[in-house]
């Protein structure tokens, strides 16, 4: 048999590698949009609630809305998922104006696929997996964050922790990520505007 020549295997290896590393930036992408590099060793409310091993999943955006406007608007997720309405709320349309009561927090209260199990008004909502969903999502938790960044300006980091330590629990969390990305970062750029509409308006008044 002839041997390859050296070039062509070169050029072969130098070809997966390519392929590796693009894999593993398209991977990073999905765990950690549009996050810094502080929020991705910052410590969250959700660390508490997964057992080792786990995944982490972060996505974050600029909010031009005071923390308490943001803050305020994170408490509908109480009410609708402002996602893909069409995926995840039976195609009924997230509301665009706040909810009356919906502001009133308190442990146990339910939100998305989750509980809630602590919050600190104007900063943070935290959650873990409702028993329904375990068998499909397994036993993740949640926080969304607000970060202040000046009187008018904010920042709103989510975090999600997923715990796998079956061959199936790592193949679902790989799964997750990518289904997360989509659906979180559609919900955060909708709470966004919607809190950037609010902040305009009482501004204008």
């Amino acid at each position: 048999m002839t041997p390859e020549p050296q070039h062509a295997t070169e050029r072969c290896a130098s070809s997966r590698v390519r392929r590796a590393l693009g894999a593993v930036r398209v991977r990073d992408f999905a765990k950690s949009w549009n996050a810094t590099a502080e929020e991705r060793t910052a410590s969250y409310p959700c660390n508490c609630y997964v057992a080792a091993p786990c995944e982490t999943f972060l996505r974050a955006v600029d909010v031009e809305a005071p923390p308490e406007v943001m803050f305020r608007w994170l408490c509908q997720l109480k009410v609708a998922p402002y996602s893909y309405d069409w995926i995840d709320n039976r195609g009924r349309r997230s509301p665009r104006s706040l909810t009356p009561g919906a502001e009133n927090l308190e442990p146990g209260q339910e939100f998305l696929l989750f509980w809630l199990v602590e919050f600190e008004p104007n900063h943070h909502i935290t959650g873990v997996i409702l028993p329904r969903f375990e068998r499909v999502f397994g036993r993740p938790a949640v926080s969304y964050v607000v970060e202040p960044r000046g009187p008018e300006r904010c920042r709103l980091v989510m975090r999600l922790d997923v715990a796998a330590s079956s061959g199936f629990g790592r193949a679902r969390r790989i799964l997750l990520a990518y289904g997360d990305l989509i659906m979180a970062r559609k919900q955060l750029l909708t709470l966004k505007r919607c809190a950037e509409q609010t902040a305009e308006r009482h501004a204008s008044n």
